[in-house]
């Protein structure tokens, strides 16, 4: 089966403490994004191993419909649908909304990963007093 569509691009800038390196796909439509943080500047060479070693083992963000559409003709309607886009998206590019996505899902299922842990330790301490009171109340 072809794919059709493919399309990867990778954006090296610094975020004023590291070289961070954000890696966008787009694949039938569907995009996703990851973000790989270089430290020092990465020259070509170390660009050329990253994509060359790395590239096949990235994780990109859960792949959703991107928005890759057909553009309209008249650049003034271009302009207000992309000011329309702009005010529903909010701030940021596509890649930094999905990377923001998918931290804020990976915070939430964080989150209820401590709850479900928390409630079971809860659970095993009653357990223990439990199982004291009934000792005592045995004489044992």
């Amino acid at each position: 089966m072809r794919s059709e569509g493919v399309s990867s691009t990778l954006t090296v800038f610094h975020d004023g403490q590291f070289w961070v390196g954000v890696v966008e796909h787009v694949e039938d439509g569907r995009y996703g994004a990851c973000r790989v943080v270089f430290g020092a500047q990465p020259s070509t060479e170390e660009l050329l191993q990253f994509v060359l070693r790395r590239w096949g083992a990235l994780e990109f963000t859960e792949a959703r419909p991107g928005e890759v559409g057909v553009l309209a003709k008249n650049p003034k309607r271009r302009q207000r649908q992309a000011a329309r886009e702009a005010c529903q998206r909010g701030p940021g590019t596509k890649a930094q909304i999905a990377l923001r996505e998918e931290r804020e899902r990976s915070h939430e299922e964080a989150g209820a990963n401590r709850s479900r842990e928390a409630h079971a330790q809860a659970e095993a301490r009653f357990a223990q007093r439990s199982e004291k009171r009934k000792r005592k109340r045995r004489g044992r």
